[in-house]
């Protein structure tokens, strides 16, 4: 379970500023150390992981703004439980389990 936490954190961490930083880091890291070493399949590595890191800050942009708003749609009708609104706060899993649970009993 430890593990499984560990990997929604680093998830949510690849998608901060701080990841294009440390990337940005290696890559002037390579080129003051090994810039002899900075080939092609180098360069097609470097982009990969840039191009990797945008989808990932993409998708948790845009996961937010799904949660800020569903959060509101939930706080506005009065009839919502307590328990959906803390779902966020869950493991991939957990909401897995809990999203089959209640549509097998829809």
């Amino acid at each position: 379970m430890r593990f499984r936490s560990l990997l929604t954190d680093l998830g949510t961490w690849t998608s901060s500023p701080y990841a294009f930083a440390i990337v940005a880091i290696y890559v002037v890291s390579w080129l003051i150390f090994s810039p002899e070493t900075l080939e092609w399949h180098g360069i097609a590595t470097l982009i990969t992981w840039i191009m990797t890191l945008f989808i990932q800050r993409a998708e948790h942009r845009d996961t937010q703004a799904i949660h800020a708003k569903l959060d509101e749609l939930l706080h506005v009708h009065g009839d919502a439980r307590n328990e959906i609104t803390q779902l966020d706060e869950k493991e991939p899993e957990q909401i897995e389990a809990f999203r089959d649970q209640h549509t097998r009993s829809d």
